[in-house]
């Protein structure tokens, strides 16, 4: 039976945390607040745990779940190198809304699914999910919600989408910014926007150059 935090209450998030960190060192799934919007995360480096995401989001492994982290230390670790862009953005968007597409370490031994030898990294600004992160190391985290419904904002929302399939929920109220983190690809000579999200367009391109192959004459432009 699925378990329910409420990590306003001192004691409650305590017990979250210790629940949930020993959940997903099991191999089971946990569902925590983000900056942006509520997550369901699993072991990164527990094939059978990634399976388990991804199977209880129904989505496929042409889909791999990003990483979060809960500190830069632990990102670098992660991948094969890190430019003076990648620097930049992490110095300026870090921990917060932006997820970089890096060239996974090839001495990382995990299956987060059909990645192309690239992981998807973010640090999180949100309490409660740093402080589980800090606890578990890092985790293979994705939108907690079915493949094709909206986001959860709030754990009600990702509890009713995801039911029995997750073990522990952490109930960090509702998400205050509501979009999804904005995704960025460090792989090239240029970074080049994945996804628009929270963290616009102009913003990025007052810190790096950035390539923009859908380009709009929008706010975020």
């Amino acid at each position: 039976m699925s378990a329910r935090y409420d990590c306003a209450d001192a004691a409650q998030r305590a017990a979250g945390i210790s629940e949930a960190t020993a959940a997903l060192r099991k191999g089971e799934l946990a569902v925590l607040p983000t900056d942006t919007v509520y997550g369901v995360a699993a072991d990164a480096f527990s094939p059978e745990a990634v399976t388990a995401l991804l199977a209880a989001k129904d989505r496929g492994r042409q889909m791999p779940p990003p990483v979060l982290v809960g500190s830069r230390r632990a990102a670098l670790a992660l991948v094969e190198d890190v430019s003076t862009s990648g620097n930049d953005l992490m110095d300026e968007f870090w921990p917060g809304g932006l997820t970089m597409v890096f060239r996974a370490a090839r001495s990382l031994v995990w299956d987060l699914g059909e990645t192309k030898g690239t992981v998807a990294v973010r640090m999180p600004m949100q309490p409660v999910a740093l402080e589980l992160l800090r606890e578990t190391g890092p985790l293979a985290v994705t939108s907690a919600n079915l493949t094709g419904s909206p986001p959860a904002t709030t754990v009600a929302e990702a509890e009713a989408q995801l039911g029995e399939t997750v073990s522990v929920y952490l109930d960090g109220g509702p998400c205050v910014d509501q979009k999804p983190s904005t995704i960025v690809d460090m792989t090239g000579a240029l970074p080049r926007l994945l996804r628009r999200g929270v963290i616009p367009v102009r913003r990025l391109r007052e810190v790096v150059a950035l390539i923009v192959e859908d380009e709009v004459d929008d706010e975020d432009a």
